[in-house]
């Protein structure tokens, strides 16, 4: 007779910014999607650290000042989590190094293995050899302007792109299908070879799969792929997770 295997349950911590709304129910929403027949069982966990507005000012990027981020993991880690990611997209703007170095800060402090949403979209954009990105943000020009530099510099263009010129974070949770298949739509007539929804305070991670059968290229949402990156991380199969786009057969 061969012995029952047991479950395992994996714990994923996950920081938060702290005027975020969006996030945890969709985190919370993707992990429920592993199917009941694998062996698997994901939960979510969260900490926040202190960030209401996105800009360029000193104040702004002072948000993300990585000891205090640190704090915020170290309270994940007093709960056993498996893995620690970073639900933001900051390093689109600070410099994708940003969140390597945090991710090694995590790793130091907690002893405990990170990933961000950044590093994960980053991964996959590589695996794929996408060159042309289209850009969806709710952010300002400044801080668009700083993301597509930063993306030529690991050789990808964003060739076409849509912002809403927002600073105000915790507001950008309610905004809906109304605002953002527009300008999906126009990012997509610009010729590329993956879209991204560059922000992880929009509900726009359960859009994905309808974006994907109309323009025909992924759709990469940023609270998306840090899931996708913790799961993958602890050794889980996601092949058969299904409502969040394509990045999930990877």
């Amino acid at each position: 007779m061969s012995a029952t295997v047991l479950p395992r349950c994996i714990r994923i911590g996950i920081l938060v910014p702290s005027s975020n709304t969006a996030l945890e129910p969709l985190s919370t929403s993707i992990l429920s999607s592993i199917p009941a027949s694998y062996n698997d069982h994901a939960t979510a966990h969260f900490s926040r650290f202190r960030v209401t507005t996105i800009g360029l000012s000193a104040s702004a990027l002072a948000q993300f000042d990585i000891d205090k981020i640190i704090d915020a993991a170290r309270l994940l880690a007093d709960a056993n989590v498996d893995v620690i990611g970073w639900s933001g997209t900051s390093a689109g703007w600070l410099g994708f190094g940003a969140d390597e170095e945090l991710c090694r800060r995590i790793k130091e402090a907690t002893g405990i293995q990170a990933t961000t949403s950044i590093l994960a979209l980053n991964k996959v954009l590589k695996s794929l050899e996408v060159k042309r990105l289209g850009l969806v943000t709710p952010y300002t020009s400044d801080v668009q302007k700083a993301i597509v530099k930063n993306y030529i510099s690991i050789g990808v263009e964003i060739n076409s792109e849509q912002h809403l010129s927002r600073t105000d974070n915790v507001n950008l949770a309610s905004l809906g299908a109304e605002t953002f298949d527009p300008m999906v739509e126009a990012v997509a007539k610009g010729g590329v070879d993956a879209i991204t929804t560059f922000c992880t305070n929009l509900k726009t991670a359960g859009m994905v799969e309808k974006w994907e059968k109309e323009y025909g290229v992924p759709v990469l949402d940023t609270v998306t792929t840090v899931v996708w990156d913790c799961l993958k991380m602890c050794g889980v199969e996601t092949t058969e997770m299904k409502g969040w786009g394509c990045i999930m057969r990877w």
